[in-house]
């Protein structure tokens, strides 16, 4: 099975396409660090950096199956207040049907925060990829429930050029608890008490002590579990682009390293990302979990 990965990214999706033991021919990316380090880790693989706007499908390779993240920022609830880039970024799903119009590829996989279905323009989207002759079925999957030690629920649109919507067989595997993969001995740790540390950050610790005893997780900014923390005996929350998890053992704390990170979002140890952290975690927190990719690749091939 051949598969080309628009908005590649980290290569999450190209990743776990491999592990499903599908060929990646071919992947883009706007971003020249993103795709230099999907280069990297998929040197077999053919690059494009370019805004796919402007794409000349007709130098893609023939393949079987699209995979496609378009920008999730402008339908994200958890981005807060909309902003004047925010359509530019919606518009990005359009390529998909550009793409899809040129090759009329079997399968296309298309993976979106579930508001993407309350866009404004979905209707007109989805009409578009039927008068292409896709039907469309949606999928919410979290990727908890394929493995991965992280609670994130994407929306993955399974287009296929059939008469009836393809409903993919997935698998439902135990939940892993982040604390398999957080570091407990390595990294630097500082103490929980000091005149630095905010008032805000002192009450979460004292909640999720009063909680879950003297290790937990929680988000060093922002919301959500940021009033309680969370155990380390589930898994953790949303990886989002930005450095927000800690950790805490005792009375000392520190944030999540980068190979906690990758670890978290399911990539193997082996795959190689920026030496800044900052641009490391912007691509894993954009990146699919690479254990849902596989998954879903692996139940196209079945359903073929």
């Amino acid at each position: 099975m051949k598969v080309i990965d628009l908005f590649a990214g980290a290569g999450g999706f190209s990743e776990g396409a491999r592990m499903a033991g599908a060929q990646v021919v071919w992947a883009a990316n706007h971003w020249p660090l993103a795709v230099r380090y999907h280069k990297l880790n998929h040197p077999e693989t053919v690059h494009v950096c370019q805004d796919l706007h402007q794409a000349d499908w007709s130098l893609v390779p023939q393949h079987d199956v699209v995979l496609a993240s378009p920008a999730c920022q402008g339908h994200s609830r958890a981005r807060g207040r909309e902003r004047p880039h925010h359509d530019a970024q919606r518009s990005t799903a359009w390529a998909v049907v550009s793409c899809l119009e040129h090759h009329r590829s079997s399968v296309c996989v298309v993976e979106n925060v579930p508001d993407f279905k309350n866009w404004a323009l979905y209707p007109s989207w989805q009409d578009a990829v039927g008068r292409l002759g896709y039907a469309v079925a949606p999928h919410i999957v979290d990727a908890a429930d394929h493995g991965v030690p992280q609670h994130r629920v994407r929306l993955f649109l399974v287009l296929t050029r059939s008469k009836r919507p393809l409903r993919l067989a997935l698998p439902n595997r135990p939940h892993k608890p982040v604390s398999e993969i957080i570091e407990w001995d390595r990294h630097k740790w500082t103490p929980i008490f000091s005149d630095r540390r905010s008032p805000k950050t002192i009450a979460r610790v004292r909640a999720g002590r009063s909680r879950y005893g003297d290790r937990f997780v929680m988000p060093y900014y922002s919301s959500g579990s940021g009033l309680t923390g969370r155990s380390v005996d589930r898994p953790i929350g949303t990886i989002s682009t930005v450095d927000r998890w800690a950790i805490v053992r005792g009375d000392a704390m520190r944030m999540f390293q980068v190979g906690e990170v990758r670890s978290a979002m399911g990539f193997p140890a082996s795959y190689r990302l920026p030496e800044t952290k900052r641009d490391a975690v912007h691509l894993l927190g954009n990146a699919v979990a690479p254990l849902v990719s596989s998954d879903i690749v692996e139940a196209i091939r079945r359903a073929a």
